[in-house]
């Protein structure tokens, strides 16, 4: 899918292998690596056995099988946040499973229709309305499964990032040429390696056309492939990190810049199953969807099929009746 529209930085898909890493190396020197812990539903008070019927009984086993969990697989919603309008930029639902050793993040494009207090939306609406719980309720309702855990990025915790691993070397993958002076932005590289600081990576990823028009054959999709490459280079650069003397300039980046659930340990043990799992078994992809003015109509059996293979954390596959994609 490519759209004009689509302007903006999908940089958390980025920042996340990369928080997860940095996390781990700060962890390490603590001990302080320890697995996710999802809450437990609270149930309501049950009713006496000899108040059930043999309907409902099966009702509540067949309901009990259908939400079982696997072991260690999780959902993490990662936003990235635009500093200057408070508003969520990227939205990327991710699925670990730590168990089959792969990482997938699906990208929720922020035009996507939702139902949002009870009337249509673009999906992004959620976070300015209801912050990042009401985002990640939406997007758990529309996919019928549970969003487990987020993380808030800001853009300055993007560049800060890159430039607590001392920048990376990357290949720019064409000569970029670009100038837009509404948004203080210029991005001028020539083909070849770099060795990228914070600011530079923010450029490079954020790259479309060039001032003539030029650039990727299909500009969203050469984009999304800039970003997944500079992503496996940050993974490679970060993983044979030992440089343990910046644990304090990595927590502070924690305590500024990012916001979640998860506590340093759970991070810690992220980075290090995403260590083990390795930059190659780390995908991505775009919620299926077509665009029809003013919304993206999500593709109701593709994202079934996506949810299914990547991010269903429970032992058996959801069916369509578990998603409420409006139409």
């Amino acid at each position: 899918m490519t759209r004009k529209h689509r302007r903006r930085l999908n940089w958390s898909r980025i920042a996340l292998l990369l928080l997860f890493a940095v996390a781990a190396i700060y962890a390490a020197a603590h001990c302080m690596f320890r697995a996710p812990e999802l809450q437990a539903e609270k149930p309501g008070q049950p009713a006496p056995v000899d108040e059930i019927s043999a309907e409902e009984a099966a009702a509540a086993a067949a309901l009990a099988a259908h939400t079982e969990r696997r072991e260690n697989a999780y959902t993490i919603l990662v936003s990235g946040v635009d500093s200057g309008n408070g508003g969520s930029d990227t939205n990327i639902l991710v699925g670990i499973d730590a168990e089959a050793g792969r990482i997938h993040g699906v990208s929720i494009p922020r035009d996507t229709k939702a139902i949002i207090n009870g009337k249509e939306h673009k999906i992004n609406f959620a976070y300015n309305s209801g912050g990042t719980e009401l985002l990640a309720d939406t997007i758990s309702h529309q996919l019928g499964i549970p969003v487990d855990f987020t993380v808030t990025v800001d853009l300055n915790g993007f560049i800060d990032l890159v430039d607590a691993i001392g920048g990376v070397d990357f290949y720019v993958p064409i000569d970029m040429d670009y100038d837009d002076p509404l948004q203080n932005l210029s991005i001028h590289y020539t083909k070849g390696m770099h060795h990228l600081t914070g600011q530079q990576a923010m450029e490079v990823v954020r790259f479309r056309q060039n001032n003539d028009g030029t650039g990727y054959g299909s500009q969203d999709i050469g984009r999304m492939q800039t970003q997944q490459n500079f992503l496996k280079a940050v993974a490679k650069q970060t993983l044979t990190l030992s440089n343990v003397d910046k644990v304090g300039s990595f927590a502070k980046i924690f305590q500024d810049s990012v916001d979640t659930d998860l506590s340093l340990g759970n991070l810690a043990w992220l980075g290090s199953e995403a260590i083990s799992i390795g930059a190659d078994n780390i995908t991505f992809s775009t919620l299926p969807g077509e665009w029809k003015s003013p919304y993206i109509y999500i593709d109701q059996e593709a994202a079934l099929a996506l949810v299914n293979e990547h991010l269903n954390p429970y032992v058996e596959d959801r069916v369509a009746e578990d998603l409420n994609i409006p139409g």
